[in-house]
């Protein structure tokens, strides 16, 4: 979380905001979900002036939400964690006016004028929570963190307008070669595209009239109109849109719509219900292991194993017989870490046998004081467990570790061998040996179960948004945009005030387009003689293919006014 730079957001960046929202709530009110314009006055979005997010955060406390700053795009996991406890996280930074109608990188237009507002609807709120509920728990890929990484350079890159014309080029071409090459869809990735088809760019009614209630959408003048046009192609939502990806450099070139907020979270649960966290068994560590980040394991006595996972042996009908982290490992009950058991405990890493012991139908999790002494499990007795799977483990028991039910957990040994045919897994000269008990993996997820576990070993992106420097020029042309939003804050504009700016705009700042529009405005509010003047200026401008919708767009609005 960073603070919200709300002193470096220049006069330019706030006409920027002004005429975004100006141009968005005109249009909107007609094809966005109904809940966006009433969203706007609960969360107290204003047209007028960029938001201070401590008093965005006030206003959203009351429908149960709140909001932190941040800096650019975080890694999905994290965004989603956040969102599952009902916070709203907000890219604090401001598109340039070279990105108007659209921006690669999350600014405040995006996320405070494009989430916040709908996020009013109870329905789709609950929907948002749940998701990142669900969505923080599904497992990467390496190649998910990389594409992070390389989305994360792009937007930065391009939004700075000092960036060179070769760097913004090798950046994209490393998102579209990456794009091209992510093998198959991670859950994360799957969630992503789900997570991208509805909270950014989704559409809710009919396939035939739909509304807008995408943030991504929402919050870009371009694709809000692109959209509605009958070239992009509507189709009706479901679950296969897990596996739709999408280029956030270009403009979509379908959509997906869903019939009722409602329908939203039943496709939610049909995916959840596709992933390791409900399903776990070998296919769930496999992909902790292909992931190469920090995962959990819950076993059916219900202790979480979390770390690194790097090694699975599996037993008849893919059941899992063993399993090896590499470094810090914690063991949990519950998502709270078990005491003595954290990441100093299991500095080397962590593996246990799992399932039942051969020729015994009772499964040691099952067994009760009496079962464990009648099968030779019992403190300071050396004992010898041979497993299903042919794992062995030999050692003295020392204790045990149970949960409020009495249920054991995990049996602590001394004097310890594991070993698998030939292969040993655990030597006695490696200390003491913490076996965990479990019939089976009931579920696999992202993360560990318990965050506390491991503060400040999660990885943070080296990547860091560019504080734009502004020439001497560019310093002048934003207290030109100073002066014209006090006239128009304060009402003190004057003829003589707005020609003397129009007349140094003219022989300074040729090409400006935006500011001259703030002065036809200001000047036909007024109807000032200076008005036909602009309009010739903005009417030249226009002939610009950059600027033709834009002004024409900024026009219309003027004169409705």
């Amino acid at each position: 979380m960073v603070k919200q730079p709300y002193e470096e957001y220049t006069a330019q960046n706030q006409a920027v905001w002004r005429y975004v929202m100006r141009m968005n709530v005109d249009y909107l009110r007609k094809v966005a979900h109904k809940s966006y314009m009433d969203g706007l006055h609960k969360t107290g979005i204003s047209v007028e002036n960029i938001p201070h997010l401590s008093g965005m955060n006030r206003i959203l406390k009351e429908i149960g939400w709140a909001a932190v700053s941040v800096d650019g795009f975080i890694p999905p996991s994290a965004f989603m964690e956040f969102q599952a406890y009902n916070v709203l996280v907000i890219a604090s930074d401001m598109r340039t006016i070279h990105h108007i109608q659209y921006t690669p990188a999350p600014d405040i237009i995006h996320e405070a004028a494009g989430h916040a507002p709908i996020i009013s609807n109870p329905e789709y709120a609950a929907y948002l929570r749940r998701f990142g509920e669900i969505g923080s728990k599904a497992i990467s890929s390496s190649a998910d963190y990389e594409m992070y990484e390389a989305i994360r350079l792009l937007s930065i890159l391009k939004e700075d307008p000092n960036t060179s014309e070769k760097a913004v080029k090798d950046a994209q071409e490393k998102v579209e070669y990456l794009q091209k090459n992510m093998g198959e869809l991670s859950e994360m990735a799957q969630i992503r595209n789900l997570h991208w088809w509805t909270v950014e760019y989704g559409l809710i009614g009919s396939l035939e009239a739909p509304k807008i209630y995408g943030a991504g959408l929402l919050s870009s003048i371009g694709e809000s109109a692109l959209c509605m046009e009958d070239n992009i192609k509507k189709v009706a939502y479901s679950i296969e849109a897990a596996t739709v990806n999408f280029d956030i450099t270009k403009p979509q070139p379908q959509l997906f719509v869903t019939p009722n907020f409602a329908y939203l979270s039943s496709v939610l649960e049909d995916f959840a219900n596709t992933m390791a966290i409900r399903k776990g068994g070998l296919n769930g560590v496999q992909k902790l292991i292909n992931s190469g980040a920090i995962g959990t394991i819950e076993l059916t006595t219900g202790v979480q194993v979390s770390g690194i996972f790097t090694k699975v042996i599996h037993h008849k009908n893919n059941q899992v017989a063993y399993f090896q982290t590499t470094g810090s490992t914690a063991l949990a009950n519950r998502d709270k870490e078990l005491i003595s058991h954290g990441i100093t405990s299991h500095e080397n890493g962590f593996g246990s046998p799992i399932g039942k012991l051969k020729g015994i139908n009772l499964p040691i999790e099952d067994m009760s004081p009496r079962d464990l002494k009648a099968y030779g499990i019992y403190e300071d007795e050396f004992m010898t467990l041979e497993f299903e799977s042919g794992i062995i483990v030999k050692g003295k028991p020392i204790t045990g570790t149970r949960d409020l039910r009495g249920k054991i957990l995990i049996i602590s040994l001394d004097q310890c061998t594991v070993t698998y045919h030939e292969e040993v897994l655990f030597r006695s000269d490696w200390g003491v040996y913490d076996m965990v008990i479990g019939k089976e993996v009931i579920s696999a997820f992202g993360g560990p179960a318990d965050p506390a576990s491991f503060l400040g070993l999660g990885k943070v992106s080296e990547i860091k948004t560019h504080k734009i420097s502004y020439t001497k020029k560019e310093q002048l042309l934003n207290g030109l945009y100073e002066k014209v939003k006090t006239m128009r804050d304060e009402k003190t504009s004057t003829e003589i005030k707005i020609t003397a700016i129009f007349n140094q705009l003219k022989s300074q700042f040729q090409t400006d387009w935006l500011l001259n529009l703030e002065l036809y405005e200001l000047a036909l509010q007024n109807n000032y003689f200076i008005k036909d003047t602009i309009l010739e200026k903005l009417i030249e401008l226009k002939q610009n293919d950059r600027y033709t919708k834009l002004i024409q767009n900024g026009l219309v609005l003027c004169e409705k006014q």
